[in-house]
């Protein structure tokens, strides 16, 4: 099978899996963490002998389910306990800690954050503003770049091209997201937000190189070789290149998932995710849209 043959292929299925992502987005929709919902955010280390379920029972105590509010407890991998409540202030999280030393002896405090809704919603806001400019400042970067092109291929639509090959991994990578976020301890924070646009960077910067060595294949090539017949060269002339740049960075990033702290390895597997995606958006998303592009205004 082709490379156009392919691409248009798994353009289809690839569509289908964007759609499942935004579905997932709505229901059951993204777990925040408190960066973006707001709330106070702990993690301890209980005593030998004391479980989760004590835990529960001390917090109920403290002050009451009406006061405390919802409260989640997850466990990590260090055998530590993530405690999620609502936002406390600063005299009410040391008569908590009294008490949960008074009822479970010596509970350890390894982290303790909280954010008020207000400062939540505006750090939500701007994460999305920041996502919006990267995806509008990369059509315009290669609308300009790529200006030299024939013209009846317009540069405008490489920029849209591959803004559409990164959102294909937004997307996809955030659907991912959602179903950890509701099976493991895995919440959407600014973090996360850092992951998806070094995965934009990442994704355009293969999207480039392909329509790079594109655009040096028109000047050569226009008129000897149909549009198809132009991509499918480029394909081979730089996949070598951009997979193996790809492998080596998945080995380090493998090592630092099994051997970094655990405060960064979500960050870590949406980039190795990422760039996965990206890798593969950028071959089988990007030129074939362009080649259907071409083909309908032919």
């Amino acid at each position: 099978m082709s490379f156009a043959s392919l691409g248009k292929t798994l353009l289809g299925f690839s569509l289908i899996l964007m759609i499942a992502s935004a579905v997932l987005f709505v229901v059951p929709g993204p777990r925040l963490s408190i960066d973006f919902a707001g709330g106070t955010l702990m993690e301890v280390s209980l005593p030998e002998g004391k479980t989760k379920e004590d835990l529960n029972m001390a917090l109920r105590t403290f002050t009451g389910e009406e006061e405390i509010g919802n409260v989640s407890i997850a466990q990590t991998k260090t055998d530590t306990l993530f405690v999620r409540m609502r936002d406390l202030s600063n005299e009410e999280h040391l008569a908590l800690m009294a008490h949960l030393l008074a009822e479970l002896g010596a509970v350890e405090e390894h982290q303790f954050t909280t954010i008020g809704p207000t400062v939540g919603e505006s750090l939500k806001r701007k994460s999305l503003w920041a996502l919006g400019f990267a995806c509008v400042a990369i059509i315009l970067y290669i609308a300009v770049a790529f200006r030299k092109i024939p013209r009846k291929l317009n540069s405008w639509k490489f920029g849209v091209a591959a803004v559409a090959a990164l959102v294909h991994d937004v997307f996809i990578t955030t659907g991912i997201f959602v179903i950890l976020s509701h099976t493991t301890t895995f919440e959407f924070d600014t973090l996360y937000v850092t992951a998806l646009l070094t995965i934009i960077g990442y994704s355009v910067n293969d999207t480039i190189i392909i329509f790079d060595r594109i655009r040096e294949n028109l000047a050569q090539q226009e008129g000897r070789m149909t549009f198809e017949e132009l991509i499918e060269k480029s394909f081979y002339q730089t996949f070598t290149r951009t997979f193996n740049t790809a492998i080596s960075t998945l080995i380090m990033l493998f090592a630092l998932y099994f051997l970094a702290a655990e405060s960064v390895r979500w960050f870590v597997l949406a980039l190795i995710v990422g760039i996965v995606l990206g890798t593969y958006s950028s071959y089988f998303i990007a030129p074939p849209i362009l080649m259907l592009w071409r083909s309908k205004r032919d």
